[in-house]
């Protein structure tokens, strides 16, 4: 299982240092995975966890809610994830009525409330998870998932770089002879 650290959270979140460790130690809305051992020794999170942090901060900056009733929610939303995959939730969205009560549907599902619901897309979250956890993505099309990541490779060999090699190669092989 990969972990991120309070300072990687911390960007990947858009919180500072301070506001994390207030949501995550002193009032424990979002505890962390693995606690701080000490003083001077920095907490560690799983995408899950900075998921749910992101979605706190999304409540709190745009929506500017007190989160300390949404503790409930993130609670449920912690033990749901933890039994899903990233792939899994890559076109979901979290739907939260005022209850309390809460769903994960697929992004293009109509959503089917009587009242009023506040919907937070969770795709913009986990893109910048997928940087930040070096996840791949869900593959877009053939439904294949790469074995290994592309790669950009220059051919920075010019011709009389390699000629200069393999003189030099030659001039290897005849000094082994010598000797």
């Amino acid at each position: 299982m990969r972990y991120a650290t309070t300072s990687l959270v911390s960007s990947l979140t858009g919180l500072s240092t301070t506001q994390l460790r207030e949501w995550t130690n002193r009032r424990a809305l979002v505890p962390a995975d693995v606690p701080p051992a000490g003083r001077g020794s920095p907490a560690k999170f799983t995408w899950q966890t900075v998921l749910i942090i992101c979605v706190a901060a999304t409540l709190k900056t745009d929506f500017r809610l007190e989160l300390q009733s949404y503790r409930g929610l993130f609670s449920g939303l912690r033990t749901s994830l933890h039994q899903k995959s990233f792939v899994a939730i890559w076109n979901k969205k979290l739907v939260i009525e005022p209850s309390g009560d809460w769903t994960l549907t697929n992004i293009d599902d109509d959503i089917d409330s009587p009242g009023d619901v506040l919907v937070i897309q969770l795709r913009p979250h986990l893109e910048t998870l997928a940087v930040g956890f070096a996840i791949s993505p869900p593959p877009t099309g053939s439904g294949q998932l790469d074995l290994f990541p592309a790669q950009i490779v220059d051919d920075i060999r010019k011709s009389d770089d390699r000629t200069n090699m393999e003189s030099q190669i030659a001039g290897n092989r005849d000094q082994r002879k010598t000797a």
